[in-house]
């Protein structure tokens, strides 16, 4: 169930928030409920009528998946008891949340200096994604190294993660009728591949090298064959509940972090009736130590992205100070929210 919120700000503006529970919707799914929801205000007829036919996502007879999705998962019956947190204040080691856009030019800047000579198409997504890798890497060194006031241990683990919608990769045996169904389908056909490597290792590499290990991570999980895998994986090992082993960390792990892309968010189709917004983002509140990163469209300027960050208020900072042209803080002006 989604629970609605509406609360009129001081300046005149109107924000509308909707939550979900992520082991029932996904972004996909989320997004045509927002569209769903501002054309039944509108009093206009309903676009995305979504699709709840779970057999779509039946495993195969036999199941066969590859050995690869039991290093992406994790049962949660194998993790050890959640800390018991008395203090419930903010501390150094907390996530915290900031916003931030970034301009077109210099992702096409970021994605230039991400792709190497050997002809492998690095997206801005991944380009990105290798440069925040980078980023943090260099932001434990220095505080290894300032703490300590010599080298740092440069063989902790740093992981990225990235999202990946499967309803572009199935095509359930080229069945049009399933696939237009797939494509409206509500619920969660996500995979979340990862890479890792040492703060050592990341801060060596070129950042060419590092969008590599990014775009190589993706390419194995990308494909249908990883998505049916998955749902046999999921099959075979029910009623076992497991979770993305990314997001647990563990004893060699320094930090990690998901990336996930929110480009397709329909901000342009989500209007009440009060005209196009002037800003859309997505919270992620969670109480893991993995911090969450999500890229999604500007209203304001074609090419710009509205970037949220999840992460631990050290590397927020760090960010800012090493890459202020990159992340730039929201504001009102930007957002022509400005009297």
């Amino acid at each position: 169930m989604a629970t609605k919120q509406v609360t009129e700000l001081k300046c005149g503006a109107l924000v509308i928030g909707c939550t979900f529970d992520h082991r029932v919707a996904d972004a996909h799914s989320a997004n045509m409920f927002f569209v769903s929801w501002a054309e039944i205000a509108r009093g206009k007829p309903i676009s995305y009528i979504p699709c709840f036919r779970r057999s779509l996502l039946n495993p195969r007879r036999p199941g066969y998946y590859d050995q690869s999705i039991d290093n992406i998962y994790v049962f949660i019956s194998s993790l050890p008891p959640p800390k018991l947190v008395d203090d419930p204040k903010p501390n150094e080691d907390s996530l915290q949340s900031r916003i931030y856009y970034v301009v077109s030019e210099e992702l096409n800047c970021l994605q230039s200096q991400a792709t190497s000579s050997n002809g492998i198409k690095i997206s801005k997504l991944v380009s990105f994604s290798a440069f925040l890798w980078k980023l943090i890497a260099s932001a434990e060194k220095s505080e290894s190294e300032s703490e300590s006031g010599s080298r740092s241990d440069s063989n902790k683990r740093c992981k990225m993660g990235v999202v990946i919608d499967g309803r572009g990769r199935l095509t359930l045996n080229n069945n049009i009728k399933a696939d237009h169904e797939l494509e409206k389908y509500f619920g969660n056909i996500l995979s979340i591949p990862y890479g890792e490597a040492s703060v050592g290792e990341l801060n060596a590499m070129h950042l060419s090298k590092v969008a590599e290990l990014v775009h190589d991570c993706l390419k194995g999980a990308a494909t249908e064959e990883h998505f049916l895998g998955l749902i046999d994986w999921v099959e075979f090992h029910r009623p076992e509940k497991a979770i993305v082993r990314v997001y647990c960390k563990e004893t060699d792990d320094e930090t990690a972090m998901v990336v996930s892309s929110g480009q397709r968010f329909p901000v342009s189709k989500i209007d009440f009736g009060w005209g196009r917004p002037s800003f859309g983002s997505y919270h992620f509140p969670w109480r893991g130590q993995t911090g969450y990163v999500m890229p999604m469209p500007s209203t304001s300027k074609d090419g710009d992205w509205i970037l949220y960050m999840h992460l631990h208020e050290k590397h927020l900072d760090f960010v800012e100070s090493q890459a202020p042209h990159l992340f730039r803080p929201l504001t009102p002006a930007y957002l022509n929210l400005m009297p």
